[in-house]
This record gives structure tokens, C-alpha cells and sequence, in this order.
């Protein structure tokens, strides 16, 4: 390879790089300036060719994200321009957005960190449906294409598409604004961005149905999504759940044994639970809750905290764990937080005092088709020696379980059951 072309070659690597580091701010940016999130992404395709064929020759910038949001917008802008002929419409929007933006400084790094925001939030947008909020995140903050979407939710890239296509109409149509929430409306927006960062975690380290227990590329997204919005929104329950994420996350390696079976929390391998993230997950939980500013996530992620403490399952500090979940069905009461404190009461008191708080929560109906309330009350029976009743709620979970190492999991525990 010529000096040239090793040079071209090295040009080349530089713009991937830039790309991979910078697309997603840039995008950010050049939606804020140009209004749409399809005019943006076209923008951005043209401005990163122009880097491809013009940095080699003209040399790198010296701010490489500052061109490319000048190109970008000079490329589209120009487009809108030439297509005026055929559209008159065109002619005066190109001529508005060219007086609009037209500051270099509304490009300063300042902005172009506010851009990532508005447009987590605008992403997040409650007019949206949630599915099409996930997508939507998933497709433009972090830049998964189409199908990565489709193929981690197990949905046809066709219904991940439709699902973007109309949340970007919606979003032009019912005018939502791209900016971040006034004060007054922070906390209650940032709940709904929180809550879409959860379900994307939640994808990837349980998936809800399929093959794979996990899918560490979603978990994965959704832990740099928490890293970034605390980076640029520091709130408590921000910290909380990344906490949470990052102490779930450790777990990872030892959730499933050799052959891809499922291993209990109980029955973990605790040498292959990740050092550093415990570390990091409990720093942020203690940080959160000093603050006296925190919500669930906070409190999910001091009760993943306790159970990271404990050198083995026989030392979890199962009180501790007990009187979390009593703060966090009080501040965010569900059924799923009670089956979890029914289940560490079960822990802390015995079998029979856990089972009598499930039947209790299954008789009212709101777990019926939940296919861990089966199973926990299964396990429950089978501990008191209850092998028929243990037998029939392992059944009634398998039917309703759709992921295949907890089904192989439920039919091991069916077979080890005395006749």
C-alpha cells in the first residue's frame, strides 16, 4: 500500500470512528436545526460522505462535529433549494432554516449536549405509545438500525419500521416540541424516559420470550442510555437506575450455567458476579439515597445492593431485604413488588408465611397469568413437602412461561418431584 493510500485508509478509520463517538450528537443537533427527524438523517448520511471524500484531501477539522453539523445543514438545506422547483413550499423553508440557524454557536458543544436530551425526551414523549417510544430511543439516540430492534424484541423489522414511521409523523403532526421540560414538568417526563430505559434493560437481561435467557447488546444500550442521562440530568432516581442496571447486570455471567440453563439467584456461582459494576451500582445507591430524593429505582437497587453484599446465599441479610420491600410497596405498590416481598418473607419467616401472602395475592387475580407467581408458590410447596400442590403451580407456570431455559428449568423441577 502507497503513502497515499495508507493515509486515505487512515482518513477513512478516523471518519468511522467520528461516527461511531459523534453520529448520534450530530443527528441531535441537525434535528433541533432542521426540524425533522428524516430531513436530519438524510443530513447526516450526506454530511458524513462529504467527510469520506473531502478529509483526505482537504485534511481533518480541527472540530470534526462542529463540520459535520455545518454540512449536514448546508446539504439539506441546499436539497430543499433545488427541489423548490417542484415545491414552491420548500423555497421559503429553505430560505427560513438558512436565517434560523445560520449561528455557529447554537453548535457549540453547550447546545449539542442539550440536543441529546431534548431529544431523549422528545423520544420519550408520553403522546407516544410505549412500544413506538422504545423504537423510536432505540433507533435515533442510540442508532440501532431497524432490524438489531426487531431481531432483540423478536418482532418483524417491518413492525419496528411502521412503529417509527408513525412516531415521527405524530410527533410533526400533534407539534411536539423538542425541547427539554420545564422544571414543573421534569420529574413526571423523566419518570416516562426512566421507565422506557428499564423496559430496554429488562429486554435484554430477561427476555420475554424465545431462545435466550438474555441479550446483553439491549442491556448493554440501556446501561449507556443511564450513563448518559445522568451525565447530563444528575437526578437521584437517574443514579438509581443505573445502580440497578449495573447490579443486575453483574449477575450476568453466572445466571445461566455451561450449557445455557438457568441458575437461581440461591444457586449462583458468586466468583463469577462482576466486581467493578457492584461497585459502581453501590456507589450510585448510596449517593441516591442520600439525597432523600429517590423513588423505586433507588430502592431496587438497595435491595440488588444487599443481595451483592452477601459472601454467599446463606448470609443475605434477609430483614434488611424484608423492610426495603415494605418502603417500596408503600412508594410504588404493585403486585410484583408484593410477590417479591412475599418471597423474601418466605426467606426471612419460613415457607408457610410466604406461601399464605401468595395465595393471598393470587386469589384477588392480579397474578393469575403471572407465570413467577406460579412458580414461586410452586417452590414454596415443594419446600413444605406439598408435592401435588407443587406439582399443579408448576404446571400452571410452564403453560405460561414463552421462554425456553425457564421452561426446561420448570420441567427439571417437575421431574425431580417424588411420585
Amino acid at each position: 500500500m502507497g503513502e497515499d493510500a495508507a493515509d486515505q485508509a487512515g482518513v477513512r478509520e478516523l471518519v468511522d470512528a467520528v461516527y461511531r463517538s459523534d453520529s448520534r450528537r450530530v443527528l441531535a443537533t441537525l434535528i433541533r436545526l432542521l426540524g425533522d427527524f428524516d430531513v436530519a438523517e438524510e443530513a447526516l448520511h450526506d454530511a458524513f460522505a462529504a467527510a469520506v471524500e473531502r478529509w483526505p484531501r482537504d485534511g481533518v477539522p480541527a472540530n470534526p462535529r462542529a463540520w459535520l453539523v455545518s454540512t449536514g445543514r448546508f446539504k439539506a438545506i441546499d436539497g430543499m433549494r433545488r427541489r423548490a422547483r417542484f415545491d414552491a413550499s420548500l423555497a421559503e423553508l429553505a430560505r427560513r432554516l438558512d436565517t434560523d440557524t445560520s449561528d455557529p454557536a447554537s453548535w457549540d458543544e453547550e447546545s449539542v449536549e442539550d440536543d441529546r436530551l431534548r431529544l431523549i425526551f422528545t423520544c420519550c414523549h408520553p403522546a407516544l405509545p410505549p412500544d413506538a417510544q422504545i423504537a423510536l430511543t432505540l433507533r435515533e439516540v442510540c442508532g440501532l438500525t431497524t432490524e438489531e430492534i426487531a431481531r432483540a424484541f423478536l418482532t418483524a423489522p417491518s413492525t419496528v419500521a411502521q412503529r417509527i414511521v408513525r412516531a415521527k409523523i405524530k410527533i410533526r403532526d400533534a407539534h411536539i416540541p423538542y425541547q427539554v421540560p420545564s422544571r414543573s414538568d421534569l420529574p413526571a417526563r423523566l419518570d416516562t424516559v426512566l421507565h422506557v430505559v428499564y423496559l430496554v434493560f429488562n429486554e435484554g437481561y430477561s427476555a420475554s420470550s424465545g431462545e435466550s435467557l438474555t441479550r446483553h447488546d439491549l442491556s448493554g444500550e440501556a446501561i449507556r442510555l443511564g450513563r448518559l442521562l445522568i451525565e447530563l440530568l444528575p437526578e437521584p432516581e437517574a443514579e438509581g437506575l443505573l445502580a440497578l442496571m449495573l447490579l443486575h447486570e453483574s449477575r450476568r455471567a453466572a445466571r445461566t450455567s455451561p450449557a445455557g440453563e438457568l441458575v437461581l439467584l440461591g444457586d449462583q456461582d458468586r466468583s463469577l458476579w462482576n466486581p467493578e459494576q457492584i461497585a459502581e451500582g453501590s456507589a450510585l445507591v448510596r449517593q441516591a439515597l442520600a439525597s432523600r430524593r429517590f423513588g423505586p429505582y433507588t430502592l431496587q437497587a438497595a435491595i440488588a445492593a444487599v443481595h451483592a453484599e452477601a459472601s454467599d446465599a446463606a448470609a443475605t441479610d434477609w430483614a434488611q431485604i424484608v423492610g426495603l420491600y415494605d418502603v417500596l410497596a408503600r412508594a410504588d405498590p404493585s403486585p410484583v413488588v408484593e410477590l417479591n416481598r412475599a418471597a423474601a418473607i418466605a426467606m426471612r419467616d419460613g415457607p408457610p408465611a410466604g406461601l399464605t401472602l401468595i395465595d393471598a395475592l393470587l386469589a384477588r387475580g392480579d397474578l393469575e397469568d403471572y407465570h413467577l407467581a406460579h412458580s414461586a408458590r410452586a417452590d414454596l410447596c415443594r419446600r413444605l413437602g406439598r408435592t401435588m400442590e407443587a406439582r399443579a403451580s408448576y404446571e400452571r407456570a410452564l403453560r405460561l412461561t414463552r421462554q425456553e431455559p425457564e421452561r426446561r428449568f420448570l420441567e427439571r423441577r417437575l421431574s425431580e418431584l417424588p411420585d
